[in-house]
């Protein structure tokens, strides 16, 4: 067959997404390849359609415990036998598993890293035809990524021990130009097709958001989200465990989830997320990685994450779907001083110290630019979108006026000069407001002719400027331990004067949605029949509970909505419906027609 009759049969669509055909045909071919791909952009289907393509056996590469029972799950429904190995698995459902798999009865398998290497598992693909090798998050194998999985270093030894090399695909969502040549280099990847396809996800509204009271905030803001999932990411167990309280307190559907819960406690409140029966997780970064519920509506970061990869990525679990979702920062500098210490307490490299250091500092950079933030999410990653005003985000829809600060910017350069620039924040900050501490008269900082220039401004407002003009780089924060404040080459301009600072005056609400410009999302173009979507959704939902299965592995929203506007009552007009394949026509296309049609005859 084909790839396209097997997308058809397989997935029930008729066309491929940006960057999957050719992926799909240099892995077909034997190349490897290596896919830098948005969330949500069609990463698997760039090694599934190939794995269905070959004779021998896929293996597919991931840390995601979690999800694998999921993505095999869909896979069986869309009639493709696949099965997973891990460390879920008892001693006797492996052995079982192993068996199936020396049948022959599977065509993909999905693995976690630290099984390749046991005894069992290498005698046991050494019986196999293994054509193609698919590393899902493959940044994990880079010490310098957001997510380094020492396990991934074993997959270049295990292929290695294999009689023939098979085909590699590597593919991943976040990696910057230097993790994307560590995975080329680590993976031992040869002439791989390279595709970046593009980090900006059009349906997501991302803002950064500076409260008094974040949590007064996040009530508010929850307030009109009542029937939205969401997620709601901290940096600590002690913070997931203090706002669940509070918000379940206020009376919201909520559950907390942290990496220090009973596992079965855990694995409950995913599911259950999973399958709707809670709106809201509050979490730590453990609910991590492939959190593949398509229809979130917001990721709101209660604190700051560590570094802009992991902020993509967490902020990417929203609008999977194509939907219009908000991805929100709530923003304070307790978070900086948190982030720090906890990136200290995991590290003792120093140079992946001062990395981990730098690129916190471009994700604080980003909560102070008023540049337009999806540009600013590009850039970190190498790509220029070619947007001043992307008509959408925080500071592009954003109506704060904006003031003059030339000349506290001259003042506060000026101090940092003349003191030999090599103080930090902190220090600078308190000498501009005229401080009577100890240290500041120690160090005969009140002599200076700046000391107090600046004392009608509150900390939080010199703070405000210096961050701005640190997020424009009119100055320079170092990223060790003890950062200091340093001036820059575009620092000369602002003290000649030939240039002008000017700061949003109110970056503290959130935008008004109603001033967005609208945007055609993936399906919002159907003029669909909502109570019949509800009828097609709560049919769905009691089929995702009786097989525990997540509710999108049935059908997905846009496929529900396919549904309520063409309405069809054949095997013909189900299998016109994108999303709906041959297997899964047989699984459960009687199932939608008999509502479509109770509904038809009640009309």
């Amino acid at each position: 067959m084909t790839k396209f009759e097997l997308l058809k049969k397989y997935y029930g669509y008729e066309s491929f997404r940006q960057g999957q055909e050719v992926m799909i045909d240099a892995a077909n071919k034997g190349r490897d390849v290596l896919g830098i791909m948005p969330t949500g952009g069609g990463k698997s289907i760039c090694y599934q359609i190939p794995a269905l393509m070959k004779p021998g056996i896929t293996l597919v590469i991931s840390p995601l415990i979690a999800l694998m029972k999921d993505q095999v799950d869909g896979l069986n429904d869309n009639g493709i036998p696949s099965t997973y190995i891990n460390s879920t698995l008892s001693l006797t459902e492996s052995r079982q598993r192993y068996e199936r798999i020396r049948n022959k009865e599977y065509k993909m398998i999905y693995v976690a890293p630290e099984r390749l290497l046991t005894e069992s598992f290498m005698n046991l693909v050494r019986s196999l035809a293994i054509d193609f090798i698919a590393v899902d998050e493959a940044h994990c194998i880079s010490q310098w990524g957001h997510d380094f999985r020492p396990s991934y270093r074993d997959i270049p030894v295990f292929i290695n021990q294999l009689d023939l090399r098979p085909t590699v695909g590597a593919y991943t969502a976040t990696a910057t130009s230097f993790v994307v040549e560590e995975i080329k280099k680590l993976l031992e990847l040869h002439n791989p097709l390279e595709l970046l396809t593009g980090f900006n996800r059009e349906n997501l509204i991302y803002q950064v958001v500076k409260p008094k009271d974040k949590y007064k905030y996040t009530k508010e803001y929850l307030a009109g989200k009542s029937q939205s999932s969401g997620i709601i990411y901290c940096s600590t167990r002690k913070t997931v465990e203090s706002l669940t309280s509070k918000l379940k307190g206020a009376g919201y559907l909520v559950e907390g989830y942290h990496g220090g819960m009973d596992p079965d406690i855990r694995s409950d409140v995913q599911e259950n997320f999973m399958y709707g029966d809670i709106k809201i997780i509050v979490a730590t970064n453990a609910f991590g990685m492939g959190i593949d519920k398509p229809d979130v509506r917001f990721v709101l970061h209660y604190n700051m994450p560590k570094n802009m990869e992991s902020y993509y990525q967490e902020a990417g679990r929203a609008g999977r779907d194509g939907d219009e979702s908000d991805c929100i920062l709530l923003y304070s500098p307790a978070d900086i001083v948190k982030q720090k210490l906890l990136i200290s307490q995991n590290n003792q490299d120093e140079e992946r110290l001062r990395i981990q250091f730098e690129n916190l500092q471009y994700l604080v950079n980003y909560c102070h630019a008023d540049s337009c933030l999806r540009q600013e999410i590009s850039s970190y990653f190498g790509e220029d979108i070619g947007m001043d005003n992307c008509g959408s985000c925080g500071n592009c829809l954003g109506e704060s006026s904006y003031i003059d600060m030339t000349k506290e910017a001259q003042i506060i350069m000026s101090l940092i000069y003349r003191t030999g620039q090599r103080f930090g924040l902190s220090i600078i900050i308190q000498t501009l407001r005229g401080s009577k501490n100890q240290k500041i008269q120690s160090w005969n900082l009140n002599q200076q002719s700046t000391y107090g220039m600046l004392k009608d401004y509150s900390e939080g407002a010199l703070r405000e400027i210096m961050m701005n003009l640190i997020a424009r780089g009119y100055l320079h924060m170092t990223t060790d331990r003890f950062p200091v404040l340093k001036l820059t080459a575009a620092s000369k301009a602002i003290l000649k004067g030939e240039e002008n600072i000017k700061v949003k005056q109110e970056r503290v609400k959130v935008t008004d949605h109603k001033n967005r410009s609208k945007r055609k999302t993936s399906h919002s173009h159907l003029d669909y029949d909502e109570k019949l979507y509800e009828q097609l959704a709560a049919k769905r939902y009691q089929i995702a509970k009786e097989n525990r299965k997540a509710a999108y592995l049935i059908f997905s929203n846009a496929t529900l909505e396919e549904l309520a506007f063409h309405k069809p009552l054949t095997r013909d007009g189900m299998l016109d419906i994108k999303g709906i394949g041959d297997h899964k026509y047989e699984l459960y296309g009687q199932l939608f027609m008999d509502v479509i049609k109770d509904y038809l005859d009640q009309e």
